[in-house]
């Protein structure tokens, strides 16, 4: 082969080392062109193909993968030596021991190590909200949850901590953040987001790439590459069900949808993964304007894009648009796709196949084949693995460890939302009889949610050992109480959709009458994409008819939402004395949950999202006048159950005014001065945002726009005085000619109950 006999100059070129693990420095730029130019055309797409592990794994005589997971010497050879295979990715179907991953990621990069090959393999993983597939890794909300905390350095916190565990694992690839846009609350992955606005979910999401990839230019054996997704769109879905068409007018992708994505990319993100749905009638896959022009050419994007799952594939049986597989694979790289997941085995082979004989007949150019491997190339080293792509994995005595548990609890405590207490109802107290009840009440699974151990992280024996759930964790925190148990109502999977039904509702019944306070926990059955589709936002019947009868009852009510996305409870909400939105809080929900209801610690998470009151009315906090426009003409109609950035808290802090410290009408630059403080005896957070209205423009403008926030932390009695500064990009939007530009005219700035005027005399074009 062209790419072997070619290894000995290579490796004199690249630097290969005698040592017992001999492999390449790290080539520069000059170097990786060299490479580039002695591969073949069929070791060049071998490095645009990711393969499931399950495509090398052992298997027993019915196809199902060995316990423990080992690796197929001949079906590796194959992969690596016939078809130049670049990346792999996944780990089967459950979590994995570290000892398993040791020996997995010996025997991928052994090849490399034996200078069989001189291009190493790139691993990726999906660990969306921790290190989910590895037994004994640090399990954070899920990012819906993070997004709640509006707290930027935890984002970065669980970012650095996911990728500590990542490579401990030997992993340094991690598909995440996703930066879909959350304004579809029936989409199956609502709960993945960072909510449903463009400044907290750029703010967050860079948080996330800073904590995954570090703050050098290069990524040590600490840190791992992050993944941005799913661009662009894939959350806009006008049906809500996952991998459906949206419809997205170019002025609200630029606005609305793009922003965390660029934030990302301007940040440094290594690697970018493409939606699987359709967008203005282009899949995602084939969409040039999208991929190559705006992403590639107009931001700057070095790294590589990655398809999803199958997706080329999806091109011709699903979206229509390439009329055999071998069009399919044409269509996708050509708009800018630089990496094909997953073509299936044995189709992985095939994708090479048809992808070498594209190149060969013109379809795609070798330009077109070098920048994907260059860009891919680029990545492997700005991640060292020419260096060494397998660290020890027994240098990473953090993994799992306590003080990783203790970030994450730090995280659920900052993200579970106190929308109403009433009457005091929290925190409880010792006295108190205290009946939990509801299907996620003793589910460490509901706190977790999807993506957990397994893909949908339904299946309870592979749950972290020594995680609590709710119920075990208030016993834990109240020991001297009168802490009891009654499920009332079991969730389960029907015809492919979720039901309910009771379960030992006599007992239940009778419990409430030997009880005091009900904490009533409910939620839905973990679930993430197709399988996660759903007919309505309501909270099933059944869930509801254990507050009604609670009430009946004449009983204190307190609900706990265990939600992938919000479910509407309109009807019972004035049943209930208290309401906590818990998201998906992770491993350490059920003991920050519990500390939280006995006021041992403070609420500060705060709604990521507008949360709806009705199921066919979906509202967002920036909308424009006619939104909130009502059959009488008044401007009432907006009425959601709470609004974005909603949240009670036991002690809250103040906003005692806002001043300009400096302005410039002319550029449109200013900086405003907050002052906060505590007036209570316990130090407490607050979560301070500034938002922007602009009173007339060419095009309709928003009620009003978040545009900056901060999380303060103030000690009893403390005051601050917190500074933002601005410049024009800020009195931007797209005017009625296309154009980004901040048009003249006066602006209104607004933090609470606190305004200020702004004038802009010039429009300022961008």
């Amino acid at each position: 082969m062209k790419f072997l006999s070619s290894f000995f100059v290579l490796a004199v070129l690249l630097g290969f080392q005698n040592s017992e693990k001999s492999y390449f420095t790290a080539p520069t730029e000059t170097d990786i062109e060299t490479l580039i130019s002695q591969m073949s055309i069929e070791e060049k797409v071998g490095q645009t193909c990711q393969i499931t592990l399950d495509a090398i794994h052992k298997t027993n005589d019915k196809g199902q993968a060995l316990v423990p997971a080992q690796i197929d010497q001949a079906k590796l050879k194959e992969a690596m030596e016939t078809y130049h295979i670049g990346s792999v990715l996944n780990v089967g179907w459950h979590t994995l021991e570290l000892a398993e991953w040791k020996s997995i990621m010996a025997d991928i990069h052994a090849p490399y190590f034996k200078k069989e090959q001189n291009i190493p393999i790139l691993y990726g993983i999906d660990a969306i909200h921790g290190v989910n597939y590895t037994v004994g890794g640090t399990l954070f909300p899920q990012e819906i949850g993070l997004a709640a905390t509006w707290n930027t350095e935890l984002a970065r916190q669980m970012g650095e901590v996911t990728a500590y565990e990542c490579r401990a694992s030997g992993i340094p690839w991690n598909f995440s953040p996703v930066l879909d846009l959350g304004r579809q609350p029936l989409w199956s992955r609502h709960f993945e987001t960072l909510g449903e606005d463009p400044v907290l979910g750029s703010q967050m999401g860079v948080g996330l790439v800073e904590g995954y990839q570090g703050k050098g230019e290069t990524v040590d054996e600490f840190h791992a590459a992050a993944c941005l997704k799913h661009f662009v769109g894939y959350s806009a879905s006008f049906t809500g069900r996952d991998r459906t068409p949206a419809f997205i007018p170019e002025k609200y992708m630029q606005e609305l949808y793009f922003p965390a994505f660029k934030a990302a990319v301007e940040k440094g993100a290594l690697t970018l993964m493409i939606n699987s749905g359709v967008v203005n009638g282009i899949p995602g896959h084939a969409n040039y304007q999208l991929l190559t022009q705006t992403l590639k050419k107009d931001w700057g994007f070095k790294g590589f894009v990655v398809s999803d799952w199958e997706d080329f594939i999806m091109l011709h049986t699903v979206h229509k648009t390439a009329p055999s597989l071998a069009e399919a694979v044409v269509q996708a790289f050509n708009a800018g796709v630089d990496m094909s997941m997953v073509p299936s085995n044995p189709q992985y082979k095939a994708y090479c196949q048809d992808m070498i004989k594209a190149v060969k007949d013109g379809k795609i150019s070798m330009a077109r084949l070098d920048d994907a491997v260059r860009r891919i190339l680029y990545v492997k080293n700005q991640l060292g693995l020419f260096g060494n792509p397998l660290p020890d994995m027994n240098k990473y005595p953090l993994f799992g460890s306590q003080t990783f548990k203790n970030i994450a609890k730090q995280a659920a405590l900052e993200s579970i939302t106190l929308l109403k207490n009433d009457a005091q109802t929290l925190p409880l107290k010792s006295a108190q009889r205290i009946l939990l009840a509801g299907p996620s009440a003793a589910s460490l699974n509901m706190l977790n949610g999807a993506w957990t151990h397994t893909w949908q992280g339904l299946d309870t024996s592979f749950n972290t050992k020594g995680a609590l759930n709710i119920y075990q964790a208030l016993k834990q925190q109240m020991p001297n109480s009168a802490i009891n148990y009654a499920k009332g109502v079991e969730l389960y999977l029907e015809n492919d959709f979720e039901a309910s039904r009771f379960v030992d509702i006599n007992n239940y019944k009778k419990a409430l009458k030997k009880n005091d306070i009900i904490v009533i926990c409910v939620g839905e059955l973990p679930s993430t994409e197709k399988p996660g589709d759903i007919r309505s936002l309501q909270l099933d019947d059944k869930q509801k008819e254990l507050v009604r009868l609670a009430k009946a009852a004449k009983k204190k009510v307190i609900l706990v939402l265990l939600e992938a996305r919000p479910r509407i409870i309109n009807d019972i909400e004035p049943l209930c004395d208290a309401i906590i939105q818990a998201y998906l809080p992770g491993d350490q929900g059920g003991v920050a949950l519990a500390e939280l209801l006995t006021g041992k610690a403070e609420f500060s998470g705060r709604l990521p999202y507008t949360y709806p009151r009705f199921d066919g009315v979906i509202e967002f906090y920036d909308h424009p006048g006619s939104v909130a426009r009502a059959k009488s003409g008044q401007i009432t109609a907006y009425n959601p159950q709470w609004d974005f950035g909603f949240g009670l808290s036991y002690h809250a802090g103040s906003i005692n005014g806002m001043q300009f410290t400096a302005k410039d009408e002319n550029n449109g630059t200013f900086s405003l001065a907050v002052n906060v403080s505590n007036p209570h005896s316990q130090t407490i957070q607050m979560v301070v945002p500034v938002y922007l209205s602009d009173l007339y423009a060419s095009t309709t403008p928003e009620n009003k726009r978040l545009i900056d926030f901060s999380k303060v932390t103030l000690r009893p009695g403390e005051n601050k005085t917190l500074e933002f500064t601005f410049d024009a990009n800020v009195l931007k939007r797209v005017s009625a000619d296309g154009k980004w530009r901040a048009e003249k005219g006066t602006f209104e700035i607004i933090c609470e109950g606190n305004k200020l005027s702004f004038e802009l005399f010039n429009d300022l074009l961008f």
